[in-house]
């Protein structure tokens, strides 16, 4: 599996996140990150209008993947990654879409996508701190005790475990988040916990 990880939406590398879609553009757009409890419905429909306009001025075709609609029904949604070149996972709650990955079964999906070199994980936030090892450290920012779903009432505090360290988005920028994040970057560093704080249009890049 390819990852783009950038700290908010595109970032500075957009060429290179064209580039790795050039096999198969077509793009799942996973906006969980934003179910919310007291979501703000108008604002979540423009955070989401926002991204994907960004996505298809590189020329990806998008088509949304809302994981609701895939609770319960992993087989499903193993055969509409099939037919993609990847997905582009929003920011949001970390914690929110870490549940979701597992109602749907995505977590155990992207395990198994792992190993094949032209599936593109992409996204900003916390699309790329779900992949952590541990989601812990995200609770200054984040309120894991939001539960938006039925089926899930328990935190979940372990993350996919794709990347060996915590991804730290919005280090000193012009970001609400960026003091939570600093202290967060700080909890890292005084646990000797492996982290990357990226600043925002930044971006990793693992090939």
């Amino acid at each position: 599996m390819k990852f783009y990880l950038s700290s908010h939406k595109i970032g500075g590398k957009a060429k290179a996140l064209k580039r790795m879609f050039s096999a198969n553009p077509r793009v799942g757009y996973v906006p969980n990150a934003l179910d919310y409890t007291k979501v703000d419905l108008e604002r979540r429909a423009k955070h989401i209008k926002s991204d994907i306009e960004n996505l298809e001025e590189l020329g990806l075709a998008v088509e949304l993947l809302d994981l609701k609609d895939y609770f319960g029904k992993r087989k499903g949604l193993e055969n509409k990654l099939s037919e993609l070149g990847g997905i582009w996972v929003t920011g949001g709650n970390v914690f929110i879409l870490r549940q979701a990955m597992r109602l749907s079964g995505l977590d155990v999906l992207l395990k198994r996508l792992a190993d094949k070199k032209d599936f593109v994980y992409a996204g900003y936030s916390a699309g790329g701190g779900v992949l952590s090892p541990d989601l812990h450290v995200y609770e200054m920012v984040d309120d894991a005790t939001d539960m938006p779903y039925r089926g899930q009432k328990k935190v979940i505090w372990k993350g996919l475990g794709l990347i060996d360290y915590a991804f730290m988005p919005h280090y000193k920028s012009d970001h609400p988040e960026t003091e939570n994040i600093g202290k967060e970057v700080d909890y890292c560093k005084k646990h000797k916990l492996p982290y990357r704080a990226l600043s925002d249009g930044e971006v990793i890049i693992i090939e």
